[in-house]
């Protein structure tokens, strides 16, 4: 129950302390799991802090030495154990701590299952599909790199990639690669790269080591934090047999660093050359094709209507004269005939003519209509007829018949 206080009726601080205490005391024995730093043997005690692998926090913890020397020479600075300890609260100092009866190493083939079991569930989430993956882009403007303070992985990538691109330019952040303090760090780090708008792709690098040193790029936080970054991130840990979770969920995955600084940085001299062989081939097929273009232009120039464009003309008016020389002839020739024809006609018309009969000496009666009497039979007397001469004619009356 909370205490009823006023400045009038204040608590002292023994009633406060044991106030903690007891409620500290009823958690009772319970199962912690830390990493242990700040070992420290003095007599029979023996004192160490249990740090958390992921936040920032810890505790301190006591026990007797022989609980530490039951748990085997595994219990060492950085070490992952299971401690079962009961939660004191020491009234005269104000302080809290652990008082540990048993020590537990935590064991490879264990980390192992929890990590198999963290890397079902988040693939099962679909944390590390490979449709949610971006590519690198070509030529990045500025690298982020997060990495150990001088450390070999560091001066690998920087090397290596400014000596395939010289003008390449990096972001370093320099954080702890293990240890209770590397999640969180590199965490931040990532945030503050992913955040700045001139860094295009975030490195994460560091040496081999053994499974232990390379727990915190298999943390859950870490690895969710890089799969809701915006920047493509290369993951680039350990050796080519390390594989921690962070190799699933970033975009790209190195097996080196130097593998990291070749698969984000291209090589100057080899695109050069790709370069030198792209114009070669566009200069080859230029030269063909303007070769295929001459040939034609050749062979439409040696044909004779382009050879000699006079001949063709001299050609053609000779058709033409030809044409119109035949027309005149077959002309001529078609007026002949006609003429031929007329005098025929004509002479054939003469001889058929009354008028070459009435040369002779012979005369034609008629009657008045111009019929001709072809019979004395037809003609009555008192008709008046009228005989028609070479040279004019003459009227009658017939008087017998």
């Amino acid at each position: 129950m909370a205490l009823e206080t006023s400045p009038e009726q204040p608590t002292p601080v023994r009633t406060v302390l044991q106030l903690v205490g007891g409620w500290i005391a009823k958690l009772g024995r319970i199962w912690v799991e830390g990493q242990i730093t700040e070992l420290n043997r003095r007599g029979g005690t023996v004192y160490f802090t249990l740090r958390d692998p992921v936040a920032n926090v810890s505790v301190r913890v006591t026990c007797p030495r022989a609980v530490c020397d039951n748990a085997g020479p595994a219990v060492i600075d950085g070490a992952r154990v299971v401690v079962h300890a009961k939660p004191d609260f020491y009234i005269n100092r104000g302080s809290f701590a652990l008082s540990a009866f048993e020590i537990r190493p935590v064991g490879v083939g264990e980390l192992l299952a929890r990590l198999e079991r963290l890397k079902q569930l988040l693939a099962a989430e679909g944390v590390f599909n490979a449709e949610r993956k971006r590519p690198l882009p070509f030529l990045p403007g500025t690298i982020g790199l997060i990495c150990g303070r001088d450390s070999a992985a560091e001066r690998d990538v920087l090397e290596n990639s400014r000596r395939r691109w010289p003008a390449v330019r990096f972001t370093v952040e320099n954080t702890a690669v293990q240890g209770s303090y590397a999640v969180g760090e590199i965490i931040d780090a990532l945030h503050r790269l992913d955040a700045a708008p001139d860094v295009e792709v975030i490195i994460i690098a560091r040496g081999g080591g053994s499974l232990e040193d390379l727990l915190p790029f298999s943390d859950e936080a870490l690895v969710r934090a890089v799969a809701a970054a915006r920047t493509p991130v290369v993951s680039a840990i350990g050796h080519e047999q390390d594989t921690p979770l962070l190799d699933y969920v970033a975009d790209v995955r190195a097996s080196t660093p130097t593998d990291a600084a070749k698969k984000t940085v291209p090589d100057v001299r080899e695109q050069l050359a790709l370069i030198g062989q792209l114009r070669d081939r566009g200069r080859r097929c230029l030269s063909g094709r303007v070769e295929r273009e001459i040939q034609w232009l050749t062979g439409m120039r040696s044909r004779p209507a382009l050879a000699d464009p006079a001949r063709e003309i001299e050609r053609q008016a000779e058709g033409v004269a030809t044409l119109r020389d035949r027309s005149r002839r077959c002309l001529a020739a078609a007026l002949d005939r006609a003429g031929d024809g007329l005098s025929h006609t004509r002479a054939r018309l003469v001889a058929l003519s009354p008028a070459a009969t009435l040369e002779r000496g012979y005369a034609i009666a008629q009657r008045p209509d111009e019929s001709v009497v072809r019979a004395a039979a037809d003609v009555r007397k008192d008709d008046e007829l009228l005989v028609r001469f070479k040279d004019g004619r003459i009227t009658v009356r017939v008087d017998a018949v």
